[in-house]
């Protein structure tokens, strides 16, 4: 049985390196894959490369059937940045690639399509959410609830599409909600909690003071985050769930952090660090009006699909810091 990874960024290589290390043979298609990026992460000879673009279903359905490919993780995306640089191409990629995807079980009878969502989903009720654990299903207003970004309206669309597909065709989807990404390698995208961990760990690695003075960087209140490698792990656990029967999970550490707590896990790795913060935050993470007080309920995730965080926080600091300051100049 072959699975096929859609998107060979950090999420998608740690994923292929999880089911090849278990003797799977694994396909791993970007539309410009960065071989000698993917490398570090993984190498096998039960891991093939190909190149190849969602958006293109004919030749995505040729590649299935050809191939023999059962179950498909689907993380291929435009992120925030490249798609407010180019909207219309961001909208082809993140919903007509998910389309395709699903279209394609559809027609040969895919045993599992695992879709990387976002917690950005719900990042427009914060405001108004009352409660101690923000759950999966939570209460949406269609207008005053609208997604924050064009990057969150493609995530909503395609979980409705994964959900309409389990429904009406049969098809067995389910929809993995990452919260806020840690991660870092010599590869392409980046993300903000990469900038975070740059903008600290970077001149605290030389000896210098780090200057924050992007109001992406810094947040009020608390921001959930995961490790990139606990993203795959939560792939590999959505592959093998018997009846992952809510069909959208919640994927976080289960509690927030602040800034501070951000900032003393850098300190751990660099005890000299010192931090000058010549911006103050007005609201939540990485840009988005509503300050968050509430983590995710990442219970159904447990119960499931059998997964649960590997990594901390602190952990994960350690582990991306040195990779983040090798693909990042400083000084």
């Amino acid at each position: 049985m072959i699975t096929l990874i859609t998107g060979a960024g950090v999420i998608g290589c740690h994923t292929a390196r999880l089911l090849a290390a278990r003797g799977e043979d694994v396909l791993l298609m970007d539309v410009r894959p960065a071989r000698e990026a993917i490398a570090t992460i993984a190498q096998s000879p039960r891991l093939r490369i190909v190149e190849g673009d969602v958006t293109d279903f004919a030749m995505l359905s040729d590649l299935i059937a050809g191939q023999g490919i059962r179950r498909v993780v689907h993380t291929a995306a435009l992120l925030s940045t490249a798609i407010r640089e180019d909207p219309r191409k961001g909208i082809e990629v993140n919903v007509m690639g998910v389309a395709n995807v699903l279209e394609a079980a559809r027609q040969q009878a895919l045993e599992r399509v695992v879709l990387a969502s976002s917690t950005t989903v719900g990042y427009p009720s914060f405001g108004d959410f009352e409660g101690p654990t923000f759950p999966e299903d939570f209460a949406l207003k269609s207008i005053s609830h609208r997604p924050g970004s064009i990057y969150a309206a493609t995530k909503v669309t395609a979980e409705h599409l994964a959900l309409l597909y389990r429904d009406l065709y049969g098809v067995s989807t389910v929809s993995l909600r990452y919260a806020a990404v840690i991660s870092a390698w010599n590869g392409p995208g980046t993300s903000v909690p990469g900038r975070v961990l740059s903008s600290l760990a970077g001149p605290a690695s030389s000896g210098q003071v780090s200057v924050i003075d992007d109001p992406y960087v810094v947040w009020r209140g608390g921001e959930e985050f995961i490790d990139a490698r606990d993203c795959a792990l939560a792939n590999v656990a959505a592959l093998d769930a018997a009846d992952p029967a809510q069909g959208a999970y919640n994927i976080g550490l289960g509690h927030l952090c602040t800034f501070h707590d951000f900032e003393q896990a850098v300190r751990r790795l660099h005890p000299s660090l010192q931090v000058e913060l010549r911006i103050e935050p007005t609201g939540g993470f990485a840009g988005f009006p509503h300050v968050r007080h509430a983590a995710s309920d990442i219970g159904a995730a447990a119960r499931e699909l059998g997964w649960r965080p590997a990594f901390s926080l602190t952990d994960s600091v350690a582990h991306f810091a040195p990779l983040c300051l090798a693909s990042t100049p400083h000084g």
